[in-house]
């Protein structure tokens, strides 16, 4: 990596030189810590046509190693060294690591800076930018979510994975890895760098019987009062590679005896179950909801 930034730094010092490689090696190594450590400490003293990267590459490697604080630090730097409203990614991560921290006046402008139009209001960004898919980290399960702001989600599955919670909003990075289909839809997968408000609603598991079509139906029951419903038996699991290539995902219907997982509190789900076992009892049933 050092070697792209060898001219502009022939005017500087060799112990400047020095400082900068190492920071480097640490990048490439991916000891993020260090890395922002180094590049952070030496960034003032290198020659400005190399600045421009040093600060960019400390602001990122702060990021990766999630120091929010230090990443929003440097990434204020690192903007000055760029155009505003020209899409740099400089301002793309001082966005997300002022999101991290609440700074909405940061967060804003930087979304301005980066080339967005201004968002409606003050404070916190709370706007509809469509659906996308989050690849959650630590469980590498892919959900799907509603955008909240350029770098903000929340997720609408009810996660396989059940340390994880429907109605999260996570904080996820800028450039998608993956995409899904899903009929005439396709949205790119990001993957989550912070989790930023959990969920207060656990996940419960129950075991129904149902006729064709009959999970739809009460899938639309939980959908209408916002409440979270997922069919075990959809569960798809994909290795690393793929999970990051495109995936078309089929509608299916399921049937026989099936096992859910729901996001709502527990009367709630009970009464909606009680309801739609009643309405066709002969071929609906319910048993054993408990927490997850």
């Amino acid at each position: 990596m050092l070697s792209r930034w060898f001219n502009p730094l022939r005017s500087a010092g060799r112990d400047v030189v020095v400082a900068v490689a190492h920071g480097y090696e640490a990048f490439e190594a991916e000891d993020w810590p260090r890395a922002g450590d180094l590049l952070a400490a030496v960034a003032p003293r290198v020659p400005r046509r190399a600045a421009k990267a040093v600060w960019f590459d400390a602001a990122l490697a702060f990021k990766f190693a999630r120091d929010w604080p230090r990443a929003l630090e440097t990434g204020k730097t690192a903007v000055t060294f760029v155009k505003r409203g020209a899409e740099e990614p400089a301002y793309w991560n001082l966005g997300t690591a002022a999101t991290v921290l609440h700074d909405w006046e940061t967060a804003r402008d930087a979304w301005i800076g980066y080339g967005l139009a201004p968002f409606a209001g003050t404070g916190e960004i709370d706007a509809d930018l469509g659906p996308a898919c989050i690849r959650l980290a630590d469980v590498e399960e892919v959900v799907w979510a509603v955008r909240l702001c350029p770098t903000r989600a929340r997720v609408i599955n009810v996660p396989f994975d059940p340390s994880r919670r429907f109605g999260e909003v996570v904080v996820h990075d800028g450039a998608p890895s993956g995409s899904r289909t899903f009929g005439e839809m396709t949205v790119p997968v990001f993957d989550e760098v912070a989790l930023f408000a959990p969920s207060p609603t656990a996940t419960l598991s129950v075991l129904v019987t149902a006729g064709a079509d009959d999970l739809s139906s009460l899938a639309a029951s939980f959908a209408g009062r916002k409440f979270g419903f997922e069919i075990l038996a959809s569960r798809v699991d994909l290795c690393a590679c793929c999970s990051r290539s495109s995936i078309v995902q089929e509608p299916r219907d399921f049937a026989g005896e099936q096992q859910l997982f729901l996001a709502a509190p527990e009367p709630d789900a009970q009464t909606l179950l009680t309801a739609w076992s009643a309405e066709h009892p002969t071929t609906r049933s319910w048993t054993n909801l408990h927490p997850a």
